[in-house]
């Protein structure tokens, strides 16, 4: 009688012609595999199509009201990199959201305007009107009599804006208009904060030029300080946890106290008692740092992270030996597998390669249009916004009807074929690229099951370790299961382009007042994460399955999900408890790592006299070691953690398959064995 469970399936039973990977294995999901041929064979012809038709210099230079690029090496307007507008308060038009273009004439020029000028007052002075003429559209006669206006006094406000008491008059391709002071200092204040997120973006590129080799300093420190730790803990894996694990709490523990001292000295500073809601949003974050509330959040934050730390490690302390326990097996395996510890480099190269053909690709996608030219005009016209021509609009029959219109660029597009599925192609290049991302990072992880199976199903060890594990588990994956990791990536690629849409309908949603469909959209987003998470957790260990026996993807996630629907508790705590200890070690360097930069380019520590980069914002390295430190941690821990994920499975078949019998034995090592208090009768494994 069966003993079958439509939750938990029926358990593996014994088989004495099973030593690990099987060998003999043949091509699965086939289908799958055309397929994704197919589909990279079409990503690449989208890929020279858009090449072809794009042009980055769209994206990389400010177009001006001729179509022409301002500043492009080689132009007439090489020397004129800056964008010009006649008009800037046209700008907070609502049409400019649905044309993506001021409707006012705009120009190229060498340098933005630094004082206020009538044309009245330019052609009084040789020098003035040669100024005046730089802001001026080309072949415009300066000596034309023009209606002499009488000005009141002008006050100049930040920004470049002229205030004439309650009214503002400008000149606007000869049409006065009068606008309300509010407005114009509304519009002022968008001006300006678009002019300080430039300044601010400037200032973080010098921070970069300045400190780049010492943020490539850190990143190779980060590197040496996660290899030095994996080869510890090869040797002294259950020292080296408790150490971890003390000297997480320890750092966190400084971490509180450094932000307790910081909230101290600053009591009885002037303006150290604002709080931040008062403070506002401010561009140079260091003024942050000067108030006491920033830093009792910080303080609060770690008090929390470190009590949560604390708490799960006392109530998780039973599973912490079998965790310590499984931790050691995969030291010892990755110390017989060395060459896995490499593995990440491909994976980081291939994910390079499919992150810049995307890139590049939507670069091109997005430019590879043709200038659209509109009519613009102040007054009533018939043929407001529609499509024309530059080089025949002065002699048509428009500005007859309407003097003051004029026909300026408006935006890329077309009306072409490839235009109007160009939309379908930006859909196809972001969706080929979750697809072939998914697949590399599939590669990996069967290419690392495959080697750290063979290594636990070596009843004698390493003797048993076949040669080259990695290159063969690679080998296998490669020539057999191409199709089996493509219908997986599929799979997770589908989940993640509907995520993607959702996220897109929640940013168009966003004004809307209907709360039900706002709901509705919100419990869709978490229902998808939700998925997104699981499928990528069946996946991982489908594709240990697929390693281990070469079947099928569908037959392979059922086996894994079976066998840990069968051992649900010990997925629960042994395999998460693994994972915490994992995480710990990550953010353990990243602390490391991150103190280290704090106090280096604070000026806190110096290496030698000098050294310290004079920097806008400090915080600008910091970060960016700190997250360098945290994907180069990560990448040495994701082979921890895929060995220790597939030991584990291997540890639940090891368990289901055999009964420690002679003619039974148990492949897993005796510290396994002891703490589940079984033995082999009459074998002894190699340790």
């Amino acid at each position: 009688m069966h003993n079958f469970n439509v939750f938990t399936g029926e358990p593996r039973k014994f088989d004495p012609t099973f030593k690990g990977p099987i060998y003999n294995r043949g091509c699965t999901d086939i289908l799958c595999c055309i397929l994704f041929i197919l589909a990279l064979l079409g990503y690449f012809a989208v890929g020279i199509l858009a090449w072809s038709q794009g042009d980055p210099r769209k994206v990389i230079y400010p177009t001006d009201s001729k179509g022409q690029f301002c500043g492009q090496v080689g132009s007439p307007l090489e020397k004129k990199p800056l964008l010009f507008y006649f008009n800037i308060l046209k700008c907070a038009s609502p049409l400019v959201l649905l044309e993506f273009q001021c409707p006012t004439t705009q120009i190229c020029v060498e340098r933005c305007p630094n004082k206020f000028m009538t044309l009245v007052k330019a052609l009084l002075k040789e020098d003035d009107r040669e100024y005046y003429k730089q802001f001026c559209k080309e072949g415009v006669d300066m000596t034309k009599v023009i209606t002499r206006r009488c000005l009141p006094a002008l006050e100049t406000l930040k920004g470049g804006v002229v205030v004439v008491g309650n009214k503002t008059t400008f000149r606007d391709d000869y049409a006065e208009k009068n606008i309300n002071a509010t407005d114009l200092l509304e519009a002022s204040k968008k001006s300006n904060v678009v002019v300080e997120a430039r300044a601010v973006a400037m200032r973080i590129f010098e921070d970069y030029t300045q400190s780049w080799h010492w943020i490539l300093l850190g990143l190779v420190i980060a590197m040496l300080v996660s290899l030095i730790f994996i080869l510890l803990l090869r040797c002294l894996a259950g020292v080296m946890v408790w150490v971890m694990i003390i000297m997480v709490v320890i750092v966190i523990g400084y971490g509180i106290f450094h932000c307790y001292m910081q909230y101290a000295s600053l009591k009885g500073q002037a303006g150290s008692d604002v709080t931040i809601k008062d403070l506002g949003l401010q561009t140079d974050f260091s003024v942050y740092l000067q108030i006491r509330q920033t830093w009792l959040a910080f303080m609060i934050i770690l008090c929390i992270v470190e009590v949560v730390i604390i708490l799960l490690l006392i109530f998780l302390r039973k599973r912490l030996l079998i965790a310590i326990a499984l931790i050691k097996e995969a030291s010892k395996a990755i110390g017989h597998v060395m060459s896995s510890l490499f593995y990440p480099l491909l994976t980081f190269a291939l994910l390079s390669l499919v992150i810049a053909y995307w890139a590049i690709t939507a670069v091109f996608l997005s430019t590879s249009s043709d200038p659209v030219y509109k009519v613009f005009n102040t007054t009533e016209c018939m043929y407001s916004r529609d499509t024309c021509e530059p080089e025949t609009f002065n002699s048509s029959n428009i500005t007859a009807e309407c003097p003051d219109a004029e026909c300026l660029f408006a935006f890329y597009g077309g009306e072409t074929l490839y235009h109007k599925y160009l939309i379908l192609f930006q859909f196809y290049n972001v969706f080929l690229f979750f697809w072939c991302a998914n697949f590399v990072t599939a590669l990996g992880q069967v290419t690392l099951a495959g080697a750290f199976a063979s290594y636990y199903w070596a009843f004698k060890k390493p003797e048993d370790i076949p040669a080259f594990p990695v290159f063969n588990s690679l080998g296998r994956a490669l020539r057999y299961h191409t199709g089996s990791l493509a219908f997986g990536s599929l799979i997770l690629a589908i989940v993640q382009i509907i995520r993607v849409l959702l996220e897109y309908l929640d940013q168009k949603l966003k004004g809307a007042q209907n709360k039900c469909a706002k709901f509705l959209l919100s419990c869709l987003k978490c229902c998808f994460w939700c998925l997104e998470k699981f499928i990528k957790f069946l996946n991982r260990n489908a594709y240990i399955m697929v390693a281990i026996y070469g079947k099928n993807f569908c037959t392979s996630a059922k086996d894994a999900f079976f066998l840990l629907m069968r051992n649900i508790v010990r997925v629960a705590v042994l395999d998460k408890v693994t994972d915490f200890l994992l995480f710990l070690g990550k953010l353990l360097i990243v602390g490391i790592v991150g103190i280290c930069s704090f106090f280096f380019f604070t000026g806190k520590i110096k290496i030698v006299e000098d050294a310290t980069p004079t920097l806008n914002y400090y915080w600008v390295p910091i970060l960016t070691v700190v997250f360098g430190a945290y994907l180069i941690a990560h990448g040495f821990f994701s082979v921890y953690a895929m060995c220790v994920d597939t030991l584990f499975l291997c540890f639940l078949e090891d368990l289901e398959r055999n009964d420690g019998t002679a003619d039974r034995p148990y492949f897993m090592p005796e510290s396994l064995l002891s703490i589940l208090k079984k033995s082999n009768e009459g074998v002894k494994t190699v340790d």
